[in-house]
């Protein structure tokens, strides 16, 4: 896979937050290798570590976004749904950003079943489906890779993901288990401005692999 330069800029992170953690009462120890200090009682990311992976984030999704592969972006917390919802619109991928209905990928021909239904229904029954269904509602198969926001919030995904063989790219805070995605992102999955830094750099990969292939194609 090529490496590629992605802009990842270390001031940019810092003023963006991306370097604080959670408190250092409340971590995961797998998480030291990526921590590069404590300050007033939080945990410090190692940006240049951030970097890193982030990059590598970013090769892996624009080789795919170059060979037509689909994606899907995934975070339900309230206050970041509609930084998801705006990301993946951006990069013509598909999103969940409110509720995760349990089994959406495990149980895939359920899903597909509810999702023609949502397509075939009219106007006025569609609110609910529109809700917890509506970023998928053209998704025809299962992804090729998950971007998680929040580890912890999306735990439920990871492990379908995992189950399924599904690539994942995660943000990770220092209370979460580094191993258990594809490439794990150390950030501060809190704070607004950090999450749409790590989401604007991955969406711009994505959108650059799209139209390499489209150019190709």
């Amino acid at each position: 896979m090529e490496r590629r330069y992605w802009n990842i800029n270390l001031e940019e992170m810092m003023e963006a937050g991306v370097h604080f953690g959670h408190g250092t009462k409340k971590w995961n120890p797998k998480m030291a290798p990526y921590i590069s200090a404590k300050r007033k009682g939080i945990h410090i990311t190692n940006l240049i570590i951030t970097a890193c992976f982030l990059s590598e984030a970013c090769d892996l999704v624009f080789d795919a976004a170059s060979r037509g592969k689909k994606f899907l972006i995934v975070g339900t917390k309230k206050k970041v749904a509609d930084l998801v919802a705006s990301a993946a619109i951006r990069a013509r991928c598909h999103y969940v950003n409110k509720k995760w209905l349990g089994g959406m990928l495990t149980n895939w021909s359920t899903t597909e079943t509810r999702l023609q239904k949502f397509r075939d229904l009219r106007a006025r029954k569609l609110s609910t489906l529109q809700t917890y269904l509506g970023g998928i509602k053209y998704m025809t198969g299962l992804p090729d890779i998950v971007i998680i926001v929040d580890q912890q919030e999306e735990y439920m995904v990871l492990r379908e993901c995992v189950i399924l063989g599904i690539p994942t790219i995660c943000l990770i805070d220092t209370n979460c288990d580094p191993d258990l995605a594809d490439i794990s992102i150390p950030a501060n999955d809190d704070a607004i401005a950090s999450i749409r830094l790590i989401l604007t750099k991955l969406v711009s990969a994505i959108c650059e692999g799209h139209s390499s292939y489209i150019k190709k194609g």
